[in-house]
């Protein structure tokens, strides 16, 4: 725990065998309450090694249901165990879990209710390996949004996240997609919300285990991101409803 609050840290792989128990030594367990893995119908023994780690909390999804569908049965679990603050940390070390103690206490001192770890602060992204084509879309599409729905966020696109409880019980997920545009879309629900977001810098690292989308996603993904933010402007200016901003009381 940390200031009173419970800790729990989920985990959403896919074929994150190689990468997780470097990952896993990292989280600090005097701090996090629970750890929770979600194996979307992954390819490899990934459950089996958070097993012989110690996880507790191993799911396994019989069927492949996507980044974002990953994504809801973390969330599900962690309120289930009691979380007061949540952090998703990818298996595939791409993020380090070093940087959790710093969220949660954002969290915990009412400081934020949200904390994202961003790769462009402090020049992290080119300093891990990213792409500078990756780099360039990441920029341009982050101004944009920036724009749409009147925020000042360095980055929308980073992986490593951090939640309130009252957050996660105020958004309603589970109309979002269960592919990688779960993330732009949860994000303009808590914009929208009118919860506040901090950020902290956080190096990330590139590599070959490392998950990435190719380029015709990448693409797909961009538009996807681009088209959520329109919907948040003109929702905000009431031309047009949608069901990811019908928040639950």
């Amino acid at each position: 725990m940390i200031n009173g609050k419970k800790v729990v840290v989920v985990l959403p792989a896919y074929n994150a065998a190689l990468t997780l128990e470097q990952t896993y030594r990292e989280i600090p367990l005097d701090l996090v309450d629970e750890v929770v893995l979600v194996d979307d119908a992954g390819k490899d023994n990934t459950l089996e090694v958070g097993a012989a780690l110690g996880i507790k909390h191993l799911i396994r999804h019989e069927r492949n249901r996507g980044y974002g569908g990953n994504q809801k049965t973390c969330y599900r679990k962690a309120l289930e165990l009691g979380a007061d603050i949540v952090i998703m940390v990818h298996p595939d070390y791409q993020y380090t879990p070093k940087l959790i103690p710093a969220m949660a206490s954002i969290i915990s001192q009412d400081l934020y209710p949200v904390v994202l770890g961003s790769r462009i602060l402090g020049n992290g992204a080119l300093k891990g390996g990213m792409p500078l084509v990756k780099y360039v879309a990441n920029r341009i599409l982050t101004f944009i949004q920036n724009i749409l729905v009147n925020q000042k966020l360095s980055e929308y696109h980073t992986g490593y996240r951090a939640f309130s409880r009252e957050v996660l019980e105020k958004i309603d997920i589970e109309v979002n997609s269960d592919n990688f545009l779960f993330d732009n879309q949860m994000l303009s629900q808590i914009i929208y919300a009118g919860f506040g977001i901090g950020e902290v810098t956080c190096p990330t690292k590139y590599f070959e285990e490392a998950s990435s989308i190719n380029l015709k996603n990448s693409a797909i993904y961009g538009i996807g991101c681009l088209q959520v933010s329109l919907i948040h402007r003109l929702c905000k200016w009431g031309l047009m409803s949608h069901p990811m901003y019908r928040f639950k009381k």
